[in-house]
């Protein structure tokens, strides 16, 4: 039967890429990718010599399947968000269902390389459940999992993530446009199409930033967020202008009287 590896390959260096991950990428006949275009050709690049530097016999092939288009309409309601989202699975689905019965032979085995881990803020473990569900290709499937640009951006800022028994939070940046959740001191933000953080209102925040995290390209800015906010925004136009991409994490803290006197 087909298997399809679902390999999280971290957040950018080919080094952050575990051993088992490896070890995996070398079973591989088929590298099904989505093709996002060429703004993302900087990811393109990092992604084949990840493939350069760890497979060991080239001997594989690459099948591209371009990316169906999203609603991403920062207007767009809670409830139509999700449908959004929902409609665009359908059609990824349908899209690999195709590539997986057309490019992958009986006993071979497929990959999908995901960005950091497959269980933050990725949308192929839920696709391949729909590919699954229809009944069009039959395949066992195995993920495994990656460093998370979450990680790797408390590893750059040589942070913890939690003060001592806080919960982590991890949240879209649609959910702290107005303020952090009640009850809750820190949270991590990813999937900000902007700088989200500029616009809130709250003293006494704190902000490590981080983008290409990992990568040649890395930036970093930390701080008190009422004085670099404007840098960050500034700072992440330009490289997205350079770049023609941008990933970028951060986490927001508020400051307590015991933090040091700098973020």
């Amino acid at each position: 039967m087909r298997e399809l590896l679902v390999v999280g390959i971290g957040p950018g260096h080919p080094d952050q890429i575990t051993v088992q991950a490896v070890q995996a990428l070398n079973r591989v006949d088929v590298f099904f990718l989505i093709d996002k275009g060429d703004a993302k050709s900087g990811l393109n690049a990092v992604r084949d010599e990840i493939l350069e530097r760890h497979v060991a016999d080239l001997n594989f092939r690459v099948v591209e399947i371009p990316e169906p288009p999203r609603d991403r309409s920062p207007s767009l309601s809670s409830g139509a968000y999700e449908a959004a989202v929902q409609d665009w699975h359908e059609a990824r689905a349908r899209r690999i269902g195709r590539a997986l019965a057309s490019e992958l032979a009986d006993d071979g085995v497929g990959a999908f390389l995901v960005w950091g881990d497959p269980s933050v803020y990725d949308s192929t473990l839920r696709v391949i459940d729909r590919i699954l569900a229809c009944g069009v290709v039959e395949f066992e499937y195995a993920v495994i999992p990656g460093v998370t640009s979450v990680q790797a951006l408390a590893a750059a800022h040589r942070i913890p993530l939690n003060r001592i028994g806080e919960p982590i939070y991890i949240t879209p940046a649609r959910r702290i446009a107005d303020g952090l959740p009640e009850g809750l001191d820190s949270a991590v933000v990813m999937l900000d199409s902007g700088f989200t953080a500029a616009v809130l209102d709250e003293p006494g925040l704190d902000v490590f930033w981080g983008a290409y995290l990992g990568t040649d390209d890395q930036a970093l800015i930390a701080g008190r967020l009422d004085e670099v906010a404007d840098q960050i925004a500034e700072v992440r136009t330009r490289l997205r202008a350079e770049h023609g991409w941008i990933m970028d994490t951060y986490l927001l803290r508020r400051r307590r009287a015991s933090d040091p006197s700098d973020a």
